[in-house]
């Protein structure tokens, strides 16, 4: 699930019941601070969860610092996420997802790391419904810069994640690695950072998970797209740019549990040091 100038932290998806998470997306995308990282990979397959867990350990602080009072843009790039559209309600229905995140019982294993707070997320700067149709391919580069336009226009908030929002007929491409819907499936969302004009932006991109890699079963489409959102967040808080939360071999707090049997609820499992265990 996941980050800058060059690192992101990638969710990632298995095609075969039984694969291991993939090295580096390549070398064509390289967002600016890190290089392309495969620490964050989180391998999910078609039946999403069957794996044993991947956890190894309690995560550690490895200094810089985390968003203490986070809020999340969401950028919806797309005429049909616009009201009338086909996907209005979708995209309605993760605000709502959301704006009740960050009070939420499943924000309570963040705030044991660095003191962060709870917080409505969506009380930062305005969404963003982007009525312009984004290419097929949303490249890393393509994807910050939609970020940038929506910075045009609207003030920069270090403690803020843009996520982008792409539509069913987009896909994420990373190097040669892409989400759903490009020809060389790895990943399912990932969070990044980069070095803006005004400070470290923070952000995420969020296709439509449009395979069975990148859906749980009985689940509808906005339900998976909430646990993508709900674990990249959190793992964006408490590693927002690179190695400040996470274990010994660079697993953020949600990916080490990614493979938690049976799937969980929404939002999911993430590592707590309190307990040395998913919870």
């Amino acid at each position: 699930m996941m980050r800058i100038s060059g690192r992101k932290h990638v969710l990632t998806l298995s095609l075969s019941l039984l694969a291991v998470a993939a090295g580096s997306a390549g070398a064509a995308e390289k967002p600016g601070l890190k290089p392309f990282a495969d620490a964050d990979h989180v391998i999910y397959s078609p039946a999403r969860g069957v794996l044993v867990p991947k956890a190894t350990g309690d995560v550690s602080y490895h200094g810089g610092g985390v968003i203490v009072s986070a809020k999340v843009v969401l950028i919806f790039w797309g005429p049909s996420f616009a009201p009338g559209g086909a996907d209005n309600a979708y995209a309605t229905t993760l605000q709502s997802f959301r704006n009740q995140l960050g009070t939420s019982s499943a924000w309570t294993v963040v705030k044991q790391y660095s003191g962060i707070q709870n917080s409505n997320l969506g009380s930062g700067t305005p969404d963003w419904f982007d009525t312009s149709t984004p290419p097929t391919n949303v490249t890393d580069s393509t994807v910050r810069s939609e970020v940038n336009r929506y910075l045009a226009t609207h003030a920069f908030d270090s403690s803020a994640i843009y996520e982008v929002v792409i539509p069913k007929t987009s896909y994420s491409s990373s190097g040669t690695s892409t989400s759903c819907g490009g020809p060389s499936l790895a990943y399912c969302v990932y969070h990044g950072s980069y070095s803006g004009t005004s400070g470290t932006v923070i952000y995420s991109i969020q296709p439509y998970p449009s395979c069975s890699g990148c859906q749980a079963s009985g689940w509808t489409i906005a339900q998976d797209q909430e646990s993508f959102i709900c674990h990249e967040t959190r793992d964006a808080v408490t590693d927002p740019v690179n190695g400040w939360w996470n274990n010994s071999t660079g697993q953020e707090i949600c990916d080490e549990c990614s493979f938690t049997t049976p799937f969980p609820a929404i939002c999911g499992k993430c590592w707590s040091n309190a307990v040395h265990g998913c919870v």
